[in-house]
């Protein structure tokens, strides 16, 4: 999803980082396969957005450095593991539909060519993460995110303890009113069923399939591991599963694959322990030594898409 400001300020002190981290990723042995053209397309989800990790800064191999690319995305282990060595892979921290259609401006490393671009006549196989920024859902989950002092309970003479502060439930629905993210994710529902038919018209013979977001937001608050109210972490939860949903009507109505990489990765999310989880609360990650881009998926988030992808184009083969 949208991580254009939180990757600008990453990168930035990726020199930092990298000193720290050592080893590589090894890739997949390549399969024999029956694609010759590969365009991947699709947000930071798609991207798995990283500030450094074990190969270093994000790669520039595809888009510029703002877009935030790790070498191990879904997309690039999708290649390796096929084979395909015609890859143009157009994912980008931040995206929207809109940037399909049109340039996108990152931070840095200056732009993003629109993404529909790298698609040809001869394209035959494309990958698709897209929709949670159009829904807006990035923006609100980090305002759930947070804490206040509570003066009553902290000891004399100490820091105030730090308890979440909720109300973000509160602020996009209120108690009566309208479900903000519930319309926005409706909302943006017939752009990605737009953007999918655009990918037939334009590739005409490629295969393409369109991927959801795995499941990184649990049922229940896990404070202080996650600094978030239960009924907040619930609200987002739900939320989460409105626009798995959504992604799930688009592809049917744009006619592409669904990928459901939500019901393999249950029992990964954020709460989880460190080795555990597939997507960092904040930037550190010991589940693939790296620094990320918080409320992210880390390498072992990315390999679990890849897995699901890969699950499906065997399945619908």
């Amino acid at each position: 999803m949208r991580a254009r400001n939180l990757t600008t300020v990453a990168v930035a002190v990726s020199a930092l980082a990298v000193p720290f981290l050592a080893g590589s990723n090894a890739a997949a042995a390549p399969a024999d396969g029956i694609y010759d053209e590969y365009v991947a397309l699709g947000d930071s989800w798609s991207a798995d957005v990283v500030i450094a990790d074990a190969n270093g800064t994000p790669d520039t191999t595809h888009a510029p450095v703002g877009c935030g690319q790790s070498h191990t995305n879904y997309p690039k282990l999708l290649a390796a593991e096929l084979g395909i060595t015609n890859f143009r892979d157009a994912t980008c921290g931040g995206a929207e539909t809109d940037d399909f259609y049109a340039p996108q401006s990152v931070e840095p490393g200056g732009t993003n060519p629109a993404q529909f671009d790298r698609l040809t006549p001869t394209t035959d196989l494309v990958t698709v993460g897209i929709g949670g920024n159009d829904a807006g859902i990035a923006g609100a989950a980090m305002d759930c995110f947070g804490v206040f002092p509570d003066n009553e309970t902290a000891p004399p003479g100490t820091a105030p303890e730090q308890v979440p502060n909720g109300g973000c439930k509160d602020r996009y629905a209120p108690e009566g009113g309208e479900d903000q993210l519930a319309r926005q994710i409706l909302e943006a529902e017939p752009k990605v069923v737009a953007a999918l038919q655009e990918i037939h018209r334009r590739s005409p013979d490629a295969r393409v399939l369109i991927i959801d977001y795995f499941a990184a937001v649990p049922e229940h608050a896990c404070y202080p591991t996650v600094p978030i109210s239960e009924e907040d972490m619930v609200y987002l939860h739900a939320t989460m599963l409105r626009l798995n949903a959504m992604v799930q009507r688009a592809a049917v109505a744009g006619g592409a694959e669904f990928v459901d990489s939500y019901t393999p990765t249950i029992g990964h999310d954020i709460c989880q322990a460190p080795n555990v989880r597939y997507a960092e609360v904040f930037g550190p990650s010991v589940n693939g030594p790296a620094v990320g881009v918080p409320a992210h998926p880390n390498s072992a988030g990315a390999a679990a898409q890849f897995r699901a992808v890969l699950a499906q184009f065997h399945a619908g083969g």
